[in-house]
C-alpha cells in the first residue's frame, strides 16, 4: 500500500469568506443569574410575558400530528387569512420561519458585493449581519439624539449601488415609532428600484398618533416590503412564524430565496388561531404598553433620559456605562440587554420591573450624585 501524497501541504482549515470577519454572530439575550431568595427575571431578550392564548394552545395540541409528514409550504390556510384580514391579493405573501429569514431572503434576492445597503443604528442587530453576509457594503446610519431614524441623512446616503434600505419601526432597540408622513417624504426621495423593508416586529405595540402602517405603504409603493411577526404581541417566538406583504415580483423573489417547508403544521395552527383572536391580542398588546409607558414615566421621573418607547421594550442610552448598569441588574438576578451604547430592558412581569427600577435609582445616585 502506498503512502499518501503529502506534498501539497496548505491551510489545515476551510477558507471562509472573508466577509465573516467584518460583522459579529448574532448573540441571543442572556438567561438571569440565579441568586437565592430572588425570582430571576429575563429582561433581555423582548419576550412576551404573557402565554399565547388557550385557544391557540388547544390549536397547538390539535395540530401536534405525526412529523414524519411535510407541512403545507404555501401555508395556504393562514396566507388567505392574512390576505382577508389585511385586504390584500394572498400572492402577495409569502410565510416564513419568523421575520429573521425574510430579512436574510431580502438581502439575497436584493444584494451582492457590487451593491450597499442602509439601515438606522442602532437598530436590530441581524441587519448588518444579514448584509454583510451578502457582501454588500453597509451604510449605519446613526439615529437622532431622541433615538429616532434620520431620514434626511438616509435619503443623503443612497447612491447608484444603494438596492436594499430597512427601517424598523417601532425602532428595536432605541423605541419611537416611524410616523406615517416623514416615511411617506422619505420614499418620495428614494429611487423606484431600490427596495425598502420596513421592519414592523412590534407595531401592534404602538400607540403613538400618526404611527406609519406599513399595508398601507405596500399598496401606495412598489418597491415596499413590509415585515411582521408572530413572535411578539402573539406570544409565539418560539413557533417562528413571520410574514411579508409586498407586490407580487418581491413575493416571486422571495419565494426563490426562503427555506421550503419552513413552517411547522403546529406553528402555522397556531398563528392562524391567533390571528382569528387578534382583538385578544391588541387588548394584551396595549395592556403592555401601558406597563411600559409606566415604566418609562418611572425612569424619567428618576431623571434619566428615556426615549419614546413604542415597542415592548424601554432603552437607556448609558454609553460606557451600559457594562456596569447590566452588571448591577445580574446581581439583582435580572437579565437585561448591554448593546454597547446603552441598554435595552423588555417589558415583563411587574416585580422584575420594579427591581429594575430599584438598580435605576441606586445606579444613578452612584454614578450621577
Amino acid at each position: 500500500m502506498t503512502s499518501p501524497d503529502t506534498s501539497c501541504e496548505g491551510p489545515t482549515t476551510p477558507q471562509l469568506r472573508s466577509s465573516l470577519e467584518t460583522f459579529p454572530p448574532y448573540v441571543p439575550g442572556k438567561a438571569p443569574k440565579r441568586i437565592e431568595g430572588l425570582t430571576p427575571f429575563k429582561l433581555s431578550s423582548n419576550e412576551n410575558s404573557l402565554e399565547p392564548l388557550p385557544a391557540v394552545i388547544d390549536a397547538m395540541i390539535a395540530h401536534a400530528k405525526n412529523p414524519a409528514f411535510y407541512p403545507d409550504d404555501a401555508a395556504l390556510a393562514l396566507r388567505t387569512e392574512l390576505a382577508d384580514r389585511l385586504g390584500v391579493s394572498i400572492d402577495q405573501l409569502v410565510v416564513t420561519t419568523g421575520a429573521s429569514e425574510l430579512l436574510v431572503a431580502l438581502t439575497q434576492i436584493t444584494s451582492d458585493a457590487t451593491t450597499e445597503a442602509i439601515y438606522p443604528w442602532p437598530s436590530f442587530e441581524m441587519y448588518p449581519q444579514i448584509t454583510g453576509l451578502a457582501g454588500s457594503k453597509r451604510i449605519a446610519v446613526p439615529v437622532r439624539e431622541d433615538g429616532r431614524h434620520d431620514l434626511d441623512a438616509m435619503a443623503a446616503a443612497i447612491t447608484d449601488r444603494t438596492r436594499l434600505i430597512i427601517l424598523c419601526s417601532p425602532n428595536n432597540p432605541t423605541g419611537p415609532a416611524l410616523r406615517d408622513d416623514e416615511v411617506r417624504q422619505f420614499l418620495s426621495q428614494v429611487p423606484g428600484d431600490v427596495l425598502v423593508a420596513l421592519d414592523e416586529a412590534y407595531w401592534e405595540f404602538a400607540t403613538a398618533e400618526g404611527a406609519v402602517r406599513g399595508v398601507d405603504l405596500v399598496a401606495d409603493h412598489p418597491n415596499v416590503v413590509l415585515v411582521r411577526t408572530f413572535s411578539k404581541a402573539h406570544a409565539l417566538a418560539g413557533l417562528r412564524v413571520g410574514y411579508a406583504i409586498a407586490r407580487e415580483t418581491v413575493i416571486s423573489g422571495l419565494l426563490k430565496s426562503v427555506i421550503p417547508f419552513g413552517v411547522t403544521d403546529m406553528s402555522q395552527a397556531a398563528a392562524l388561531e391567533s390571528l382569528r383572536h387578534s382583538d385578544e391580542v391588541d387588548v394584551r398588546a396595549k395592556e403592555i404598553a401601558a406597563v411600559r409607558d409606566d415604566f418609562a414615566h418611572a425612569l424619567r421621573d428618576q431623571g434619566w433620559d428615556v426615549p419614546d418607547a413604542q415597542g415592548n421594550f424601554v432603552w437607556l442610552p448609558l454609553g460606557d456605562l451600559s457594562s456596569a448598569f447590566e452588571d448591577a441588574c445580574v446581581d439583582q438576578a435580572v437579565a437585561v440587554r448591554n448593546l454597547g451604547d446603552g441598554v435595552r430592558i423588555s417589558i415583563g412581569e411587574r416585580e422584575g420591573l420594579d427591581r429594575v427600577l430599584a438598580v435605576a435609582a441606586a445606579f444613578r445616585t452612584e454614578h450621577f450624585g
